[in-house]
């Protein structure tokens, strides 16, 4: 199997088709934005809040830990509330991905290989394919079997992984199950990189992105943007999840602006800002800015705003944009779809421009 590369519009990888829930997954869809709830699957209602603000934040999908069976008695409660599709990681025991299917799941995180003999995985992918469930195959380089790592070596880690996944998939397709998704992922960036170029062209399943155990906010946003834009850019990845410590929110806040800085989202605000050189002239600039990017945060309609503060590159930005502000010397100029609108003292830009944009935001879309 062979993808082409194309810039700027990325030639998607072809896959497969399939569906979580109402969320389309491969074929032609969009990119769909994944994350993980933090709380305890016990408690139905402080794990269904997160999944709440996950959802406000943007989330199209959520994957909840099934520990035990308490946990899974809990999801059908959650799924009946829950805003979006429902995932249930399964490690180890199939009597929690029976019930978790049972439980009416959109989706199990089950590697079939790793829940013991061949008759319980024929019980759970019978029971999966009688419920359209869809199951992915997620295999992190930190807990390969210590057969692939004999096998390939510390030098082939992403070869290992790749075994490894194709084993797995193997045991679905024998049991003729291919409602598949695969992740491979590393907190190794180049790692995680090879393995999923090395798997895109051995298979036309879903592929699920991330750099797993990324790390805090600061660097394992980093990480992610690297490992997950890259294969992005390379048209590889259909659903993605970035991996911090913390609050799961912040995952989601970092997918989008992936998405969005590849042009593979239109949703939201693209704040152009110059770096504060010296040549900036206009006071309070960096606050501005901040301020902008805050009261903005969850805007749905797409709107890209720039704030310039120098005469350099400000005309060309501010005009390129849909609303910018280019200032110096005290003043500065309002932009609007590329036309001049209005020029004021400094001190009155911001309340003037979010006033605008407030406009703008809330206009009704022309039709024909």
């Amino acid at each position: 199997m062979t993808f082409l590369i194309s810039n700027p519009i990325y030639k998607r990888r072809k896959s497969k088709k399939l569906f979580v829930g109402n969320v389309t997954i491969g074929g032609d869809a969009p990119v769909v934005i994944q994350s993980m709830t933090t709380s305890d699957t016990r408690d139905a209602e402080a794990t269904l809040k997160q999944i709440n603000e996950l959802y406000e934040a943007g989330c199209e999908i959520v994957r909840v830990a099934v520990p035990d069976k308490e946990a899974a008695s809990k999801l059908g409660e959650i799924k009946k509330r829950s805003p979006i599709p429902l995932i249930s990681d399964i490690h180890f025991d199939w009597r929690l991905a029976l019930e978790a299917i049972n439980q009416g799941v959109d989706a199990l995180r089950l590697n079939p290989g790793n829940i013991g003999e061949h008759q319980r995985v024929k019980d759970v992918v019978k029971a999966a394919k009688e419920r359209q469930t869809p199951i992915r195959i997620g295999v992190n380089a930190g807990s390969l079997d210590a057969k692939w790592g004999e096998k390939f070596g510390a030098d082939r880690v992403h070869e290992a992984m790749v075994a490894s996944a194709l084993e797995h998939i193997k045991i679905l397709e024998d049991l003729d199950f291919d409602l598949i998704k695969v992740s491979l992922k590393a907190s190794d960036v180049p790692v995680m990189l090879e393995a999923y170029r090395l798997m895109a062209n051995k298979i036309d399943y879903p592929l699920h992105l991330g750099v797993t155990e990324a790390g805090t906010p600061k660097g394992g946003t980093i990480k992610s943007c690297v490992g997950i834009g890259a294969l992005l850019a390379e048209g590889i990845g259909d659903t993605i999840r970035v991996s911090l410590t913390g609050d799961p929110v912040t995952e989601i806040e970092v997918a989008k602006g992936i998405l969005k800085s590849l042009g593979l989202k239109q949703e939201g605000l693209n704040l152009v800002s110059c770096p504060s050189c010296g040549r900036m002239e206009l006071n309070g600039f960096e606050e501005m800015a901040k301020t902008i990017e805050e009261k903005l945060k969850n805007l749905k309609k797409p709107i890209t705003v720039a704030v310039m503060g120098c005469v350099v590159n400000g005309p060309g930005e501010s005009k390129a944009a849909d609303i910018g502000i280019a200032g110096g010397n005290g003043k500065g100029v309002i932009y609007k779809k590329g036309e001049v609108f209005k020029v004021l003292p400094e001190d009155q830009l911001l309340d003037a421009l979010l006033t605008e944009i407030d406009i703008m935001v809330n206009e009704p879309v022309s039709v024909g």
